[in-house]
């Protein structure tokens, strides 16, 4: 914990590496202090077939899961520091975005727990 997938259109691993993609998420995820690096999960799903506002325009999303506990402006502050980055690295893709969705602790289990 925390996850974060990234959805972008397939192109846009064409203008930088999906490893490159993710250790940007990565290293913005960790410079908020949010997270230790060990908790940090990655993920990139490129699409080949999309419709972004009847256009084929190049996008990334990034869907943030986290455990329950941060306030508001922590997880803006996140969602800010994401998007700045890849927004610097990937200056020719108009559409890029994220939003951040909480686990709650009383229904999450993982084998750790077993």
């Amino acid at each position: 914990m925390p996850h974060f997938i990234i959805d972008c259109s397939e192109n846009v691993i064409r203008l930088k590496s999906a490893d490159e993609i993710m250790q940007a998420v990565f290293d913005s995820a960790l410079s908020t202090d949010l997270f230790t690096a060990s908790e940090i999960k990655v993920r990139i799903k490129p699409f080949s077939n999309y419709n972004n506002g009847n256009t084929l325009n190049d996008f990334i999303h990034v869907f943030a899961y986290i455990m329950e506990g941060r306030n508001t402006d922590q997880k803006s502050n996140l969602s800010k520091v994401i998007v700045t980055k890849l927004s610097a690295i990937l200056k020719e893709v108009p559409v890029i975005s994220m939003n951040v969705q909480e686990f709650e602790k009383s229904n999450y289990f993982n084998k750790t727990m077993i």
